[in-house]
């Protein structure tokens, strides 16, 4: 093949990028909450439905460990995988999965964040087909003063070329001189490189990661830089019954977009 027929098919045939969105059943908070009504709507459904809402999505599918949760994707026409209901985190669902997928790169989405911003969604799928040399991306954005201080709320700094350089609970930087640094809040969505996804699902849980329970420093301390793209506000997960009545407000005052 000449290189000129190598490169118009490289623009007709993209890399393919896979979003998934991991829903286990259990929960410590909300058991079963992927099927929780949301004005009427499972939760699952309207993570789906907002992500769906991206035009020109390679592919999107739920991963589960749960027959409930596969019936109702299945049944407003969405598509899920079944995954072993052992797997340790939401990653490690999207690593199993993806093994048999032929895909370049994947997207971790929360299946609790039913108001995820798009735009934010698109500029990770648009980085991961771009820049193929980065092996994580993720997102983060100015931290409210409210949640500088929450150890619930993950901080991230950055070098200058926008690396993260290390995630914490605690707040970072230290603001011992304000006006230098601000403080940046990291919002969980994840995007991979295919074989970068594989690799680290396949390490052990390392020091850092277990000291701040935060699966991002494994890649960190096994030396795959993590690009952090710049997001339009923080997610709102729903972790509570205080979070469904929150989302639920926002839903129906038309403040989700």
């Amino acid at each position: 093949m000449s290189r000129e027929a190598q490169a118009s098919s490289a623009l007709t045939f993209p890399p393919s990028v896979v979003v998934a969105i991991p829903a286990r059943y259990g929960s410590e908070r909300l058991p079963g909450k992927a099927l929780l009504p949301l004005l009427g709507q499972p939760l699952i459904e309207r993570v789906y439905r907002r992500v769906e809402s991206i035009e020109g999505l390679d592919r999107l599918v739920v991963l589960t460990d749960d027959e409930r949760i596969s019936n109702v994707v299945k049944g407003f026409g969405g598509v899920a995988e079944m995954t072993p209901e052992d797997c340790a985190s939401g990653t490690d669902r999207v690593a199993w999965a993806a093994r048999s997928w032929d895909a370049s790169a994947v997207v971790n989405v929360q299946g609790d964040e039913p108001l995820i911003d798009t735009d934010d969604l698109c500029a990770v799928i648009s980085h991961l087909r771009e820049h193929p040399e980065d092996p994580v991306v993720t997102l983060a954005c100015d931290c409210p003063e409210d949640l500088i201080d929450d150890p619930n709320a993950v901080k991230v700094v950055c070098d200058l070329r926008g690396y993260a350089l290390y995630f914490s609970r605690a707040s970072i930087p230290a603001r011992r001189n304000l006006g230098h640094a601000r403080c940046r809040l990291h919002v969980g969505v994840y995007g991979y490189q295919l074989e970068t996804l594989l690799e680290l699902a396949a390490l052990e849980p390392s020091p850092l990661e277990l000291s701040e329970s935060l699966e991002q420093l494994r890649a960190l301390e096994n030396g795959y830089r993590i690009r952090v793209l710049p997001a339009a506000r923080p997610s709102i997960g729903v972790d509570t019954e205080e979070d469904v009545l929150r989302v639920e407000r926002l839903l129906a005052g038309g403040s989700a977009n």
